[in-house]
């Protein structure tokens, strides 16, 4: 891979898009073979894996939308990694398709005749109904694609004909496509991994899948970014100082993540409501406890102090290693919420559960690359570019 100084075009990256999807396709030609094996631990690893990698989609969304709100100038030079993620939204509402495919082996209140037998599924019959599932998912990524589609197009425009409106439109497009995305990345949580439990409930659970997305979307622009870096590409242009920054927002959001779960808790404990205990009483069963302790230690001490100093934060091989540490834990934050709903003893690992991540994950980061090469890496003509080349942290 290689970089054009005077454009800032990447070249030779076939070979790296081709072993991503090579990587991803055979994945998931093998996980074909679970899918016949044991169908609906099929659609449970397709699930995890789904809600881990479109998490980081929509992680980048809120980032790209966030930069353009505040008019940061130090994120400039990240801007084409961010959009590069974002931009996968099509490919993630294409793969959307098997959980629809497999509703009735992921959502039991996808069966009519448990909902005629259950009181409290009959209630809420008007909203978790498969019709209205599918409807709630299409208009999701319709408006997730509308107002990327947007904001990726105005930001490349700036590379032809730069004008003082497109920064403006910029801005004007991310202001309500954040209210949108709040309200939105919210109802999907609710829609597609709180109700695989239908009776059980809680008012913050957007916030917790959104803080772990966001910790998603920053351990994936750092991977990419130190790709780059370890190919000689944009060494100066991202410097130490912006993935010391990228490792605060790490950080930061490492606390987020660790008060949105601990405030969930704490609510629930304190109400002490049978029907919202049984999430964390499923949870603390046989080996579950073990995983439902690493969310403690795993997911947030680690991190907290991994991450404190100044020296951590700056320290790249260090940073990439603690970076692919806190994904892990982010998929088995999502596994521990999953999973037990249909295993109920005890941890039940799957090798599908490896197949389809790598088989998500290759299609997925192909079309990172994909998008990246198609375009400068850098928004060349971007009023705050020359700031951001020069960004230092005191």
């Amino acid at each position: 891979m290689k970089l054009d100084q005077a454009t800032y075009r990447l070249s030779d990256t076939n070979k790296l898009q081709t072993r991503a999807l090579a990587a991803g396709v055979i994945a998931l030609l093998i996980s074909v073979v679970g899918f016949f094996v044991d169908t609906q631990q099929f659609f449970i690893s397709y699930l995890v894996a789904y809600l881990f990698w479109v998490s980081v989609t929509l992680g980048a969304f809120f980032f790209v939308m966030l930069f353009h709100l505040t008019g940061t100038a130090w994120g400039v030079v990240l801007r084409r990694i961010i959009e590069a993620i974002m931009m996968t939204i099509p490919l993630m509402a294409i793969l959307f398709i098997p959980v629809i495919l497999g509703i009735h082996d992921l959502y039991h209140w996808s069966h009519a005749d448990v909902v005629a037998n259950d009181p409290i599924l009959e209630k809420k019959a008007g909203y978790l109904n498969v019709t209205f599932f599918v409807i709630r998912s299409a208009v999701y990524f319709g408006l997730w694609y509308l107002i990327a589609r947007k904001l990726y197009k105005t930001s490349l425009a700036m590379d032809e004909n730069p004008t003082a409106e497109q920064v403006k439109t910029l801005r004007k497009v991310s202001a309500p496509g954040m209210i949108v995305f709040a309200l939105t990345i919210s109802f999907a949580a609710f829609d597609w991994l709180m109700s695989l439990d239908p009776h059980w409930y809680s008012t913050i659970f957007g916030l917790y899948y959104f803080s772990g997305a966001l910790l998603g979307a920053l351990g994936i622009i750092l991977l990419v970014a130190m790709h780059l870096r370890s190919n000689n590409i944009l060494v100066e242009e991202i410097k130490v100082d912006h993935y010391h920054d990228l490792a605060k927002f790490l950080f930061g959001f490492t606390i987020f993540w660790g008060y949105m779960a601990f405030s969930q808790y704490l609510l629930i404990w304190y109400a002490n409501i049978p029907e919202e205990t049984i999430f964390y009483h499923e949870r603390w069963v046989g080996t579950w406890k073990i995983l439902a302790l690493m969310q403690v230690f795993g997911n947030f001490l680690i991190p907290f102090v991994g991450l404190m100093t100044r020296n951590m934060k700056r320290n790249l091989p260090y940073l990439k290693k603690m970076t692919i540490w806190i994904l892990l834990m982010h998929y088995l934050d999502l596994f521990w919420v999953a999973v037990p709903n249909f295993h109920h003893k005890g941890i039940v690992f799957s090798w599908m559960d490896l197949t389809l991540f790598v088989g998500i994950g290759g299609l997925f980061m192909w079309l990172i690359w994909r998008t990246l090469a198609a375009h400068p890496v850098l928004s060349l003509n971007d009023p705050k570019l020359e700031e951001s080349l020069h960004h230092e942290i005191p």
